[in-house]
């Protein structure tokens, strides 16, 4: 049953995509199709020789945040201005109803402690890009989507460590510090090197357009073997003479990424014609390393997804759909216009799952935390495109 399965969804894949009113849900059929594949043949998605695929996760996602980093900037958060109060009850609808329905689901059908925490820990994940994606197929209220997500996303390493040391902490020990530098690191580091980026590869400064390509190519050359040196050699040093700290690791990536991600947008400003085209591939990259990352999350746990999986589908289905229902529902109390309403039940609807996965495996419990992560990605596109496209006609 496993190849006829996996050769119908592809099928399916390839169809939906030549029908515009079903197309949105190509992408998704095509990651099911590959979890799928995961499910019967665990063994491929394990390991490529000696390598593990599981130590590929954390890097996967510093590439989808360095991704959404590229299509931000600082004008993003200029809606805290404009728009303050669909700001502030936005991020308050996302870090207190995702993370309560969470935390009562995983009570209700009274899972295993690490699959319970699994499910908090994706309620108390901020929003991610699709959230964006869908307020434009809804055509809701976009700027304030864009910047609900750029906050949310900058708060997390602070608030969701504190919800899950507050509301998982019975389920799984947390160590709130520890926690945090792993988003910090997963998160606001690629994100800030993805907009310097974006910043000198698109809007190039007058040194940059002053000077001649040899030169700038040479700097931008320097500040990538210097790059190269704080990774290799630079945090060791600091290790041997200041000791081992979160601290200075942290510091010392931020220092490192960032001459790399201006070294090589300084060198392709000025090597390749029409350099703006490279953003544009982001997506489609940020794309498939959500698709790898969901497809070797569900292969290490496989084995506890045979155990608990109907009922965790059922537990993320609602998980969702409480989201936006209790989102919507929330800002028509408070008298928000109907866009904004339909903007911030997308976005407390939708969650991070990919950092979720990140944080599982940053914990050491892939096999079983990262499962609820691995779920709720499908199924949120899967009802949010319909969603979207619903609302998009009304």
């Amino acid at each position: 049953m496993g190849p006829v399965a996996i050769i119908a969804l592809a099928l399916l894949a390839t169809g939906t995509n030549s029908y515009d009113k079903v197309k949105s849900l190509s992408y998704t059929l095509w990651i099911l199709t590959a979890v799928t594949a995961a499910m019967c043949y665990p063994q491929y998605f394990l390991k490529i020789g000696d390598y593990t695929l599981s130590s590929a996760i954390v890097p996967l996602l510093q590439i989808i945040m360095f991704g959404m980093g590229t299509t931000m900037s600082l004008q993003d958060f200029m809606g805290v201005v404009k728009m303050p109060k669909g700001v502030i009850i936005g991020v308050l609808c996302q870090f207190t109803i995702m993370p309560l329905v969470g935390t009562g689901l995983a009570y209700l059908f009274q899972f295993p402690p690490e699959i319970a925490a699994g499910i908090i820990l994706v309620g108390t994940s901020p929003s991610g890009l699709a959230s964006n994606v869908m307020t434009y197929i809804a055509k809701a209220n976009v700027a304030l989507s864009v910047t609900l997500t750029a906050v949310a996303t900058l708060l997390a390493p602070l608030i969701t460590p504190l919800l899950m040391q507050l509301l998982a902490g019975q389920y799984i020990p947390i160590d709130f510090w520890a926690m945090m530098f792993s988003i910090f690191k997963i998160v606001i580091i690629p994100i800030a090197a993805g907009l310097l980026f974006n910043g000198l590869l698109e809007k190039p400064s007058s040194w940059q357009q002053r000077n001649s390509k040899g030169l700038v190519v040479l700097i931008g050359l320097g500040l990538v073997v210097a790059s190269y040196f704080m990774y290799s050699y630079f945090s060791q040093l600091l290790s041997f003479v200041l000791g081992s700290s979160e601290t200075l690791s942290t510091v010392n990536n931020l220092i490192w990424i960032a001459l790399l991600a201006a070294g090589a947008a300084i060198i392709l400003q000025k090597t390749v014609p029409r350099p703006e085209r490279i953003n544009q591939w982001m997506p489609f990259v940020s794309m498939l390393a959500i698709a790898a990352i969901i497809v070797v999350v569900t292969a290490v746990g496989r084995n506890d997804l045979m155990k608990v999986g109907a009922l965790l589908i059922v537990a993320c289905f609602l998980h969702n759909i409480l989201g936006y229902l209790l989102g919507y529902w929330s800002c028509r109390v408070l008298r928000m216009d109907e866009k904004s309403c339909r903007t911030i039940a997308i976005e407390v609807g939708l969650q991070n799952a990919g950092l979720a996965s990140g944080i599982a495996k940053e914990i050491g419990m892939l096999a079983t935390v990262g499962l609820a992560p691995a779920v709720f990605g499908p199924l949120m596109n899967i009802t949010g495109s319909s969603l979207a496209s619903w609302w998009r006609d009304r």
